[in-house]
């Protein structure tokens, strides 16, 4: 029996992309798209779907305001994924409560693995994750981003191991599993083996995954581009004064941080 599911996004391209993800996925149904907020908790009580891809960030009434309301009106509550642009001190929070997640931009590979755990958790009679789901909300806004940050990174140039403030950083990249970074004044290559393990230990107020292979520190853009099809570049604040692209998933932050 095929899995009903409900996408919730404020934008219309995540949804797009979202949904078009799933179409190549056997038995997933989209029975309904929505919005906002509002939207969502109307559809989950109208079509009590399977499972609920849902946006955390959305303006008035967010991800965890629907979970609220839902709670607070004793709504069955489904299997829910979360879509998010947070950054890794709050996906710990996720993984903790074994609450799924997709950061974004969307993966092939994590859609499918997200829709498999659901898959698996039905067939274990793993109902309603409502306490799950409740506590994640808790922590999540109990968390003080920065707090447990060093200030320091360590990358290795021209043989030696330096030590970075995290404010000098300008931009890290990865290619071919090699992850470099760039300050006004020095690049050289970090031990860690993923943008997302270097994440952790950035401070999320100030670096921002604008694009899958690219961590910038918003502080460090120099101009931001008008690209094609209105997507945008950064140009960094580097020696090479480097255009850093915007995923199109991305351009919704871009326009938050800088009023676009």
């Amino acid at each position: 029996m095929a899995l009903t599911a409900v996408i919730v996004d404020d934008e219309q391209l995540a949804r797009d992309e979202l949904s078009f993800l799933l179409r190549h996925l056997d038995d997933v149904q989209v029975v309904a798209q929505g919005k906002n907020g509002v939207e969502a908790v109307n559809l989950i009580k109208e079509h009590a779907p399977d499972l609920v891809f849902l946006d955390v960030q959305m303006p008035g009434l967010d991800g965890f305001g629907v979970i609220k309301k839902l709670l607070d009106r004793k709504v069955a509550m489904p299997q829910f994924v979360f879509a998010t642009a947070f950054d890794q001190y709050a996906v710990k929070a996720f993984e903790v409560n074994a609450v799924d997640y997709l950061l974004k931009p969307f993966d092939k590979k994590r859609v499918l693995q997200a829709v498999e755990k659901v898959r698996s958790r039905k067939k274990g009679a793993d109902t309603a994750p409502a306490d799950r789901i409740e506590t994640l909300v808790k922590l999540l806004e109990a968390q003080k981003p920065g707090q447990h940050k060093t200030s320091k990174v360590m990358i290795r140039s021209a043989g030696r191991l330096m030590l970075v403030d995290q404010k000098e950083i300008c931009f890290a990249s990865i290619e071919d599993g090699v992850i470099s970074v760039f300050t006004s004044t020095m690049e050289g290559q970090s031990n860690c083996r993923t943008l997302e393990e270097l994440l952790e230990g950035l401070d999320p107020n100030t670096f921002w995954r604008a694009h899958r292979g690219y961590v910038v520190n918003i502080n460090r853009i120099k101009e931001v581009v008008p690209w094609f099809k209105s997507s945008y570049q950064l140009r960094m604040d580097d020696k090479k004064q480097t255009e850093v692209p915007v995923s199109r998933a991305q351009t919704k932050r871009l326009r938050e941080l800088f009023g676009l």
